[in-house]
């Protein structure tokens, strides 16, 4: 199969201006050889699943119906009553980086599958000034029960709302602390957050200068159900992956994908063989980071693989040195010409941090993620 790659030329391309280059080839295949092999349930209710509206099974998780997604949304109802102006320019910046949950490819367990892990890949700070186009990347921010934290997203293109999405894709563990948890409060999105100290050296920062695209309250909010159900690293990280639907903080009427300019379309059931490099980008902010620049890692190579549970789909494994408050943040590839996301910063390793692990959005992902478009308003 031959090979393309290219630099995404085109200032119209959402991710334009963060020098993507990446590779892609062949048709787009529905379904991957690496995808979880759970055969559909033609019937299944919520009612006798464990827990509040929770699949007993991955199984049962394939065979749900609108009314089983329904029930798990009621039952694990998101509320995010966030006070305008409650994220300051002062409570943004001290905002901590949301722990990357760890894992370290020395770990002891027999049951994970995983290949050797690649060579560290140092993150660089994205150009100053930003071109607009780096808006649909931008930071999320929560309070968590240990304090003002902040993670990563990505504007993606809402197939029920085109053009005029409001969607943005992270990491579960950016919304939700798993099985025993709930989900976390006062979510806000900025996308496109700008801290550009040389231009603002000495000088007080603005909003315009720091939320360029304003700020976007999350109304609503899902995570896999198999998220909700499971908790620490493990097989859940191989479902380690959010939406929220925002509106604007001011009230407008223009959708966030009007106001930045641009939205991702996400690549669900990627075959892993096309997927021959991946672009990482996110607001690391735990040492040696700040949280105050967007930065990316630039794999050219293929990701490895990282499995906790063989019947998921294997997380995509890259060198990375980004730290906390990059999770979340998108993976990207060129696809037709465009960008697409394929993945999200989900867990790694520390001192030293080397390498970054992401969940491969296979069917699971595209079922919570085409309720989620057109049902949750």
């Amino acid at each position: 199969m031959p090979k393309t790659r290219g630099r995404v030329a085109s200032a119209a391309a959402a991710l334009a201006a963060l020098s993507l280059a990446a590779t892609a080839c062949g048709p787009d295949v529905a379904g991957s050889t690496d995808a979880a092999t759970t055969p559909a349930v033609t019937s299944t209710t919520a009612s006798g699943k464990p827990g509040a509206g929770l699949p007993g099974s991955l199984q049962e998780l394939a065979g749900w119906k609108l009314d089983d997604w329904a029930r798990f949304v009621s039952e694990n109802a998101f509320t995010n009553e966030v006070v305008q102006g409650f994220w300051s320019i002062a409570k943004m910046e001290n905002a901590k980086g949301r722990a990357t949950p760890e894992y370290s490819h020395k770990t002891a367990g027999s049951t994970v599958q995983r290949d050797d892990p690649p060579a560290a890949i140092a993150a660089r700070p994205q150009q100053h000034p930003y071109s607009p186009a780096t808006a649909v990347v931008g930071k999320i921010f929560m309070s968590t029960p240990e304090g003002d934290s902040m993670c990563s997203g990505t504007v993606v293109s809402d197939p029920a709302n085109p053009g005029r999405s409001n969607l943005v894709y992270t990491a579960a563990h950016c919304l939700h602390d798993g099985k025993g948890g709930s989900w976390l409060k006062n979510i806000v999105f900025v996308p496109g957050y700008n801290r550009d100290g040389q231009a603002s050296r000495g000088k007080q920062y603005t909003e315009q200068q720091v939320s360029p695209y304003g700020r976007w309250t999350a109304v609503r909010a899902l995570v896999s159900p198999t998220w909700v159900k499971e908790t620490g690293v493990g097989p859940n990280s191989q479902f380690d992956y959010g939406i929220i639907r925002v509106r604007n903080e001011n009230g407008s009427g223009k959708s966030l994908e009007e106001t930045v300019g641009s939205a991702v379309p996400i690549w669900f059931n990627a075959p892993r063989e096309q997927i021959t490099s991946a672009f990482s980008y996110g607001y690391p902010a735990e040492r040696p980071f700040d949280g105050m620049e967007l930065n990316h890692c630039d794999s050219t190579i293929r990701p490895v693989k990282l499995s906790f549970d063989p019947a998921r789909p294997p997380m995509y494994v890259i060198g990375c040195t980004m730290t906390g408050g990059s999770s979340g943040g998108g993976w990207f590839i060129t696809k037709d010409g465009k960008p697409n996301l394929i993945s999200v910063n989900s867990i790694g390793n520390r001192n030293p941090s080397e390498y970054m692990a992401g969940p491969s959005l296979q069917d699971q992902a595209k079922q919570a993620f085409d309720y989620f478009s057109k049902n949750a308003k």
